[in-house]
């Protein structure tokens, strides 16, 4: 049998709101504010997942990335993984994304990744607070991991390749 990521029983949140931006499910109806944000931030996320990845890519495009929103959306709903845009609270511009994750490392409940366009860093370190006092007071996670800011890659590297 699987192990859930989440238990059956906890009320997955759609939505968090703060006075400056509000979290929803990441779906494609924000494919064209999402695409946006990735493509002038593009470089600068390459670095937020890690030294390995070369998303997003120079020439993606805008159908890819509504393919990229499909996904998320599905595991969202299958409650494999919970990804969250981060909407202005007009709703008309997509500051960045939120990304809840099962972790292969069993020390930890899950991994979470998050940014925000180039346009709007100062908000950075805002939304990691909410998100991080969010997960920890209202999710079932005992244990989270902010790769690439709580722990370092290289560390978090070491703790992949000890479960491979």
């Amino acid at each position: 049998m699987t192990k859930l990521f989440v238990p059956q029983e906890f009320i997955v949140p759609e939505s968090f709101v703060t006075e400056q931006y509000g979290l929803e499910i990441l779906s494609p109806s924000v494919t064209e504010i999402d695409y946006d944000a990735v493509m002038t931030s593009r470089v600068r996320l390459r670095s937020v997942f890690g030294e390995k990845t070369e998303w997003p890519k120079d020439d993606m495009s805008l159908e890819e990335n509504r393919r990229d929103l499909q996904r998320h959306e599905l595991e969202f709903k299958s409650r494999q993984a919970f990804a969250y845009t981060v909407l202005s609270i007009s709703r008309e511009k997509c500051i960045g994304c939120v990304y809840i994750e099962p972790s292969p490392v069993s020390e930890f409940g899950c991994e979470v990744y998050l940014w925000v366009r180039d346009s709007h860093l100062d908000l950075d370190a805002d939304l990691y607070n909410n998100i991080r006092s969010w997960l920890m007071n209202s999710w079932p996670f005992k244990s989270i991991a902010f790769p690439g800011r709580e722990i370092s890659w290289d560390k978090w590297n070491l703790y992949l390749s000890k479960k491979l």
